[in-house]
């Protein structure tokens, strides 16, 4: 049941100077879609995704994507808005959000982010000049190809996007193209166009709230939403993109695993398996990028109410500075 909102938090709504992004963030199964929802009704306001795979039309069971109900009871941006053979990236996410927050601070004071693709939240908190973390999944592939192909194979790589960095780095020295062409796959853009130093600046405050229930409550989470979405159709949906499973948005845990099941290579039963191990990893991950962010204010997966209050609390902070 939501809590109520009082006479005078409606009035800190309706007399702000000032326009605020809460973003709700945490890992894999944590309950943000939940919490976002309740705290958006609770404000009167609309819901921008940060979920870098639930953007893409095909990818719906798999990607836990608000159901029918959710996305009527609250207006939802940046869901279902791309096919898997489009190409995208952190920077055009950027642009896109910002043109969207433009239109909707028009109308409302706050709105809410949520999601768990810390990238795609640093992006609008920080901006794309500033240079971002590195997710573990691109790290390891681009090692994975050095072990395969050699060091010469990642230079050619360098060389053909982003010729600038590449004619004044150590070509010898591995770690500064691993750290260049990371830059390039987490964002599209070359490394070297971070050189400038300038920062970016937002028009808007930002509250960001972190989800996180306790590990084994987590991962308990983890388990049965992978049930769910098996008994939903996850393996007729993998089905139907099979001939498609090369496609950059389908390297997803979730998919990944049922496409071997589909080649025979392993069962159903190991599958599903792999699926709740994977994204037990995976939410580490998104841990450990999110922990790094000392702004973060935790909560649990039931205080609404603490967090309704925590975020009027910032409000009047913001409102009487």
């Amino acid at each position: 049941m939501n809590p109520p909102m009082t006479t005078a938090s409606k009035m800190i709504m309706s007399q702000l100077n000032n326009k605020y992004l809460v973003i709700i963030l945490g890992p894999t199964a944590s309950g943000k879609t939940d919490a976002a929802i309740q705290i958006a009704d609770l404000f009167n306001t609309e819901i921008i995704s940060a979920d870098s795979r639930q953007l893409y039309k095909e990818l719906k069971i798999g990607t836990a994507v608000p159901d029918n109900s959710q996305l009527k009871m609250i207006c939802h941006y940046f869901i279902g808005t791309l096919s898997v053979h489009d190409y995208y990236n952190a920077s055009m996410y950027e642009q896109d959000v910002l043109k969207t927050l433009d239109s909707l601070f028009i109308k409302k004071d706050l709105v809410i982010m949520v999601g768990g693709s810390g990238m795609y939240i640093d992006v609008i908190c920080h901006g794309i000049d500033d240079l971002p973390s590195i997710d573990p999944v691109v790290r390891e592939t681009l090692v994975q190809k050095i072990k395969n192909e050699g060091i010469e194979s990642l230079r050619l790589d360098l060389k053909r996007i982003d010729p600038e960095y590449y004619s004044r780095t150590d070509l010898k020295n591995p770690k500064r193209i691993l750290k260049a062409l990371e830059v390039y796959y987490m964002t599209g853009i070359p490394y070297s166009a971070f050189l400038s130093g300038q920062k970016k600046e937002r028009p808007f405050k930002i509250i960001k709230i972190g989800l996180n229930p306790d590990r084994a409550e987590l991962y308990e989470m983890i388990n049965k939403r992978v049930d769910n979405m098996i008994k939903k159709g996850l393996v007729e949906e993998a089905k139907s993109l099979y001939g498609i499973k090369d496609c950059n948005a389908l390297n997803t845990v979730g998919y990944k695993e049922i496409f071997d099941y589909l080649e025979g290579k392993i069962t159903l039963e190991q599958s599903v398996s792999l699926i709740k191990r994977n994204t037990r990893r995976y939410a580490r991950r998104q841990l450990t990028w999110f922990r790094k962010d000392k702004t973060i204010r935790w909560f649990g997966v039931t205080d609404i109410q603490d967090i309704v209050e925590y975020i009027k609390q910032e409000i009047r902070i913001a409102e009487e500075g």
